[in-house]
């Protein structure tokens, strides 16, 4: 790492592939994913836990297998698979994404950094929690860098077509500046069963702030009905959040059981009138991490 990087003139990358969207309501859209280091939360897991797999050291612990000891003891219904990946991560200048993005060749013969400016590949920012202050900060010089060097480089990036998806777990409130550059807000808004308190998971000013943007979306991992009685008692009822605005998926990483809970979720879609989705990158690769 050059120590010419000025203050927040870099990403804190734990990994960055292209793939489409898994999950959420854009679900199979081409998108780069960025997955920031570092979160607040340890959904599944306890601390402890999380500085053993710290300690163990990168890539000695498999996100495919990984379960966390709340979820072990029953004090939670899923884990964080992505834990094992965003405890760690590098320091990587703002033209290590770009030069990435301009070795991608295209079928036609256009590169990666073409689809992003025209919106054909959506960013997703990612964690971990990317809506982290210091993320927050970086993000936005990153997109500032991308605009000023790219954006006026000959006619075909005359329109600054960039779109933004944001993944925040909701307990960070996104300051202005980022917020105005965000096309699109995916709030994981946190339950019960994660296994973490009230207290930790749900923040009012974050979760007004996100509910107020003109795309944003609530998600909720849900494994019983009881989940969506409580979503609805924490979250829509008391920052009057409307159930058009909610996105549900089923709490599984595994194919086993795949049709099954998807199935659940669909169910109660049509009870409820959320919108039912599921892990479309489970389905295809069985996988819950970079891919």
């Amino acid at each position: 790492m050059s120590e010419t990087i000025n203050n927040h003139d870099y990403l804190v990358i734990s990994e960055d592939f292209f793939s489409v969207q898994g999950e959420g309501i854009t679900t199979g859209h081409p998108s780069y994913f960025i997955r920031l280091k570092d979160c607040n939360l340890t959904c599944g897991a306890t601390r402890a836990l999380a500085r053993q797999v710290k300690d163990a050291g990168l890539g000695n612990t498999d996100p495919g297998s990984f379960k966390g000891d709340l979820h072990e003891a029953g004090q939670a219904t899923w884990t964080c698979d992505s834990l094992p990946v965003w405890l760690f991560g590098e320091k990587k200048p703002f033209e290590y994404l770009i030069n990435r993005w301009k070795e991608h060749k295209n079928y036609d013969g256009s590169t990666m950094l073409d689809w992003v400016f025209a919106g054909q590949t959506h960013l997703i920012w990612t964690g971990g929690e990317p809506a982290l202050p210091r993320h927050q900060k970086c993000i936005v010089k990153f997109l500032d860098h991308l605009a000023k060097e790219y954006k006026h480089r000959d006619d075909s990036f005359t329109n600054y077509g960039v779109y933004n998806e944001i993944e925040t777990n909701g307990t960070q409130f996104i300051q202005d500046e980022l917020y105005n550059d965000l096309h699109q807000i995916n709030c994981s808004a946190k339950l019960s069963n994660t296994g973490l308190s009230k207290e930790e998971r749900i923040v009012p000013d974050a979760i007004m702030r996100i509910r107020d943007h003109w795309n944003s979306w609530f998600k909720f991992v849900i494994s019983t009905e009881e989940d969506i009685k409580e979503f609805i008692a924490d979250y829509l009822e008391p920052f009057n959040i409307d159930m058009t605005q909610v996105v549900c998926m089923p709490g599984m990483d595994s194919r086993e059981n795949f049709h099954e809970r998807t199935a659940f979720v669909f169910e109660m879609a049509k009870k409820y009138g959320f919108t039912g989705l599921s892990r479309m990158h489970v389905s295809a690769w069985d996988k819950t991490c970079s891919v």
